[in-house]
């Protein structure tokens, strides 16, 4: 796999003191530059940029993968398999109510690999994964 350069992402959020909590007590990431619309996040290494916005009209629906419908719109970080295990036992201590449970997708077949989907106080859909192999990442 060749260096990875940081992506940049920006979401709305309805209300910003309640997704600044949810980014910053919840998920951990260290918070950066913001102002009184907006926050930006160092979200596992990439820069997340929360914008309230109070006309956002959200649309969802939803794909098959494997045995489950997954959220579409989501976003989310592939992390190291011991990383992933640890961020999801915090995540249920915490009482996050998942989408999709932490769980192994693709068992005993290229590309295995634990997931978890879950929102933030806005209702955007956070994917978190890991590979067994991660020079599987894109595997067919």
């Amino acid at each position: 796999m060749k260096n990875i350069t940081p992506f940049h992402l920006a979401i709305p959020v309805r209300d910003l003191a309640e997704s600044r909590n949810f980014y910053t007590e919840v998920l951990n990431c260290e918070e950066g530059r913001s102002s009184a619309d907006w926050v930006d996040y160092n979200f596992f290494g990439h820069q997340l940029v929360i914008h309230e916005s109070q006309s956002y009209n959200f649309q969802e629906t939803s794909g098959h993968v494997d045995t489950h419908e997954v959220p579409i719109p989501h976003f989310g970080v592939v992390l190291p398999w011991h990383i992933f295990e640890k961020f999801a036992t915090d995540l249920e201590s915490k009482n996050i109510n998942f989408i999709i449970a932490p769980s192994t997708r693709f068992k005993d077949e290229p590309g295995e690999q634990k997931t978890m989907f879950f929102k933030d106080p806005s209702g955007n859909t956070l994917e978190f994964k890991s590979f067994r192999n991660m020079n599987q990442l894109f595997e067919k």
